[in-house]
């Protein structure tokens, strides 16, 4: 029961807050936050980046969470890495992703 209690006051606490704002009573802290478009991946650049990071198609299939068969369908063409796959592609392809995987 603790936690809803705090739970409660957490969401009290955030709507008085949006009250004392809209009445002009405070400053609220603003971000701006702008999200780079998706980019789509060519079958040429799925296995460009997977040859990049040394991967083979079962490894990368291990990284992304996806089958070797989604790999083999990504890389002939016959089908294309959805968005949430496209981002983990991105940072395969900046060459950032090590806290994900080692190469022994």
């Amino acid at each position: 029961m603790n936690n809803m209690s705090s739970l409660f006051e957490d969401i009290a606490k955030g709507l008085n807050q949006a009250i004392e704002y809209e009445k002009n009573k405070s400053n609220a802290k603003v971000h701006k936050i702008i999200i780079q478009p998706v980019i789509k991946y060519s079958n040429k650049d799925v296995k460009r980046i997977r040859n990049k990071s040394k991967m083979t198609q079962k490894i990368l299939a291990e990284y992304m969470g996806v089958s070797v068969k989604t790999v083999e369908a990504w890389e002939t063409g016959t089908s294309h890495p959805s968005g949430s796959a496209c981002r983990l592609l991105s940072i395969l392809d900046a060459g950032t992703p090590t806290e994900f995987y080692k190469i022994l």
